[in-house]
């Protein structure tokens, strides 16, 4: 039987330049549910799943915005498996370091005021950033008591984490993370790649982090931009997991803009030609060893 392979979409992302260049990128609950889908329809067995402020497309964490696109998927006739993001609310600006001087531009919140969403809502994924970085003049905090906060009340309420790497280090991270028990059962880690902040999209680079893994993980990861289906390719060859989605990247060929529904399609192209099958969310959950919620 040919290896079974996880893709997942992420539909929308949470960035705010984007939508200057792609007029149809979901913005309110009803729109983010039906891109989600759509992308299960076309085959992604996971969603990943960012909301935005209805009226302005500004990326949101606000929890009955969740709620709703949490419910659309829950009483929809096709299954899928839900991942909500945990990695919003945790930006840091700094006006100025003399003195230092806190920006406006601040989302940071506690460890509870990221997650809340996902420990109410109970998905069978939520994605765990595992590491401080600078995009840019922005800073993520997640400084080892965050994650440890935050991965204790994923735990608590049976949700898994889906450790997000954006370079080495944050596997050496998460595996401190594992090795305290705090993350229980088989590991799942997400390599993001081609971030422009983080670890490129070259496959020494892929080779490295999985060399790292704990024997016996999970994994996947993704491309951004003009990486994302040559790391399909790279990924499946691996013996890895796939993601794409207009999170990531919102072209076809170069200038023709895409749908989430039409990245799952080209992704299941790529996967089935090299001689492996997409999983079926039942099948994908059997691998990640959770249970359908909701």
């Amino acid at each position: 039987m040919s290896r079974k392979v996880i893709v997942t979409c992420a539909v929308t992302g949470g960035g705010s330049e984007v939508l200057a260049k792609h007029p149809k990128i979901p913005k309110t609950p009803s729109e983010v549910a039906e891109a989600a889908l759509e992308a299960a329809r076309a085959g992604a067995a996971v969603v990943h799943i960012h909301v935005r402020e209805p009226g302005t497309g500004a990326a949101s964490n606000r929890f009955e915005l969740y709620e709703r696109v949490v419910k659309t998927l829950r009483d929809a006739a096709i299954d899928v498996v839900i991942n909500l993001t945990c990695g919003m609310d945790g930006e840091l600006a700094l006006d100025c370091l003399d003195p230092i001087s806190i920006g406006k531009d601040t989302t940071l919140k506690n460890s509870i005021g990221r997650c809340l969403h996902a420990v109410k809502l109970q998905p069978e994924l939520s994605t765990l950033d595992c590491g401080t970085m600078a995009f840019g003049e922005r800073i993520f905090v997640a400084r080892m008591s965050d994650l440890r906060e935050m991965a204790m009340l994923l735990q608590e309420a049976g949700v898994k984490p889906e450790l997000e790497c954006f370079d080495l280090g944050h596997i050496q991270i998460a595996k401190k993370l594992i090795s305290e028990n705090i993350i229980s059962g088989t590991p799942l880690f997400q390599f993001c790649l081609s971030t422009g902040y983080g670890a490129p999209a070259t496959p020494s680079v892929m080779q490295s982090m999985r060399e790292l893994l704990p024997s016996g993980a999970i994994w996947g990861g993704f491309g951004c931009g003009a990486d994302e289906m040559p790391v399909v390719a790279q990924l499946v060859a691996m013996g890895g997991h796939v993601r794409v989605g207009l999170e990531d990247n919102i072209y076809l060929p170069r200038g023709v803009l895409a749908s989430n529904a039409e990245l799952v399609d080209n992704a299941v192209a790529i996967i089935e030609r090299m001689g492996a099958s997409v999983a079926t969310p039942a099948e994908a959950r059997a691998i990640l060893d959770v249970e359908k919620r909701g």
